[in-house]
């Protein structure tokens, strides 16, 4: 049997906060709208938001989004309310940045 990825869940005390980032800020569409819980498409696979204590951690999940120019992806992100740091260009080119509560997210052209 082979699996596949259907949805990353958040776990957010800030539900409509993150909602508005994912779809505002980095272009999501939301396709299910529940009270305490919302689901956007990220191509693929469903970034789930669930109402609850959110817990990052210091290993938290990474949401890793596809960009085939990472640094102008940023450059629109950031001016859309992002907070992404500085591009990485070896192999590969990457940028880490952070959701409203906290969890890791990235730009990446692999």
């Amino acid at each position: 049997m082979k699996m596949k990825a259907a949805r990353v869940i958040l776990f957010t005390r800030q539900i409509d906060k993150m909602t508005e980032f994912y779809r505002d800020v980095m272009g999501l569409k939301v396709v299910t709208n529940d009270p305490g819980w919302r689901e956007l498409d990220a191509g693929g696979i469903t970034i789930a938001l669930h109402s609850g204590p959110p817990s990052p951690g210091r290993k938290g999940p990474k949401i890793a989004f596809l960009a085939k120019d990472v640094a102008k992806a940023r450059e629109a992100l950031n001016k859309r309310g992002a907070k992404f740091g500085k591009v990485s260009e070896g192999q590969y080119h990457l940028c880490n940045g952070k959701d409203p509560d906290g969890n890791p997210i990235q730009l990446s052209n692999r």
